[in-house]
């Protein structure tokens, strides 16, 4: 083979910023927006690499792009778009990203943590529709900060919450990372001591409704419950439940079990939750350094196909 076609298959706006700045391989080819079906099909239709950012990419779309070896995705929930068993069938490599943004999704979760303190979001509301009503607030120095998972998002998630002065304690498989300031203690010890929880787990089945009924009842009361992971870490249902009876006094969602979240869903209607829009990742600098490395993924691959090499998973 004599070259590699590139195609990168939905490039936001930011991103096309970006890679005018960096600089695209001079053969790639960049659909701006969202392609519709028969678009994408043609955009792979003699791709061996692609870069994917959010769009889905079953079995079918797939089996039309015969010389397709290589698939970029733009983050790490690359199995909630792409058929990966059906990209294992035919030979195509299914690369992810991480790393890119712990700094800014931990910044975000803070965020959320200190609005959900604040109770700002509702002030804010309140003060459009022409209520002047004074929420109490909660300091957060001195408080235990309990973090699900300890790696890089929630590294840094310890480093800023002990910056505060906040006590921090972890649960995490893998143990305490060096250098990571919090205290190592079992999930339901943290359940039970926690004035905050933060989640920042990778979705595998292992963790897949982690904070059930039972382990949601085992929260402090009128805790802050933070989610910048995956929504369905969380049973929703129940989640619901503890929020409406006022066991969890807020909770600060950016990510969900069903994206984009309806406007009618049940979380929209109450006054102790907090909502963003899946947007934990999304700075500039963040995307920037995303953009970076699967640059240099895609090029790598185009390179060993050129080569006659095979893409090692």
């Amino acid at each position: 083979m004599t070259e590699a076609q590139m195609a990168y298959v939905d490039c936001s706006p930011l991103m096309r910023s970006l890679l005018d700045e960096i600089g695209s391989p001079g053969d790639m080819k960049v659909y701006e927006g969202d392609p519709s079906p028969s678009e994408l099909a043609v955009l792979i239709a003699d791709a061996a690499v692609v870069l994917n950012g959010h769009t889905k990419m079953d079995d079918a779309l797939l089996a039309r792009a015969p010389l397709l070896r290589s698939i970029v995705f733009l983050g790490t929930g690359a199995a909630s778009y792409v058929d990966l068993a059906a990209a294992d069938r035919r030979g195509i490599r299914v690369r992810t990203i991480r790393g890119y943004g712990d700094r800014t999704v931990a910044e975000h979760a803070f965020a959320l943590l200190l609005a959900a303190a604040r109770n700002i979001a509702a002030m804010d509301r309140n003060m459009r529709a022409g209520q002047w009503a004074v929420s109490e607030g909660i300091e957060l120095r001195g408080r235990t900060l309990g973090l699900i998972g300890l790696g890089g998002v929630g590294s840094e998630m310890a480093r800023i919450g002990a910056s505060f002065g906040m006590h921090v304690i972890a649960w995490n498989r893998s143990g305490i990372p060096a250098g990571v300031p919090a205290r190592s203690v079992a999930l339901e010890e943290l359940l039970g001591a926690s004035d905050a929880v933060s989640l920042h787990l990778a979705l595998v089945p292992e963790t897949n409704g982690l904070l059930d009924g039972l382990r949601l009842a085992l929260l402090k009361p009128g805790v802050v419950l933070v989610n910048t992971a995956r929504g369905a870490l969380i049973d929703e249902a129940a989640l619901i439940a503890a929020l409406r009876s006022g066991a969890i006094g807020h909770a600060a969602l950016d990510v969900f079990s069903s994206e984009p979240l309806p406007a009618d869903h049940p979380l929209t209607m109450l006054p102790n939750v907090t909502l963003t829009a899946h947007a934990g990742w999304k700075s500039r600098q963040a995307s920037d350094r995303l953009l970076r490395m699967a640059l240099d993924l895609a090029t790598d691959d185009a390179s060993k196909i050129v080569a006659g090499q095979s893409l090692s998973t």
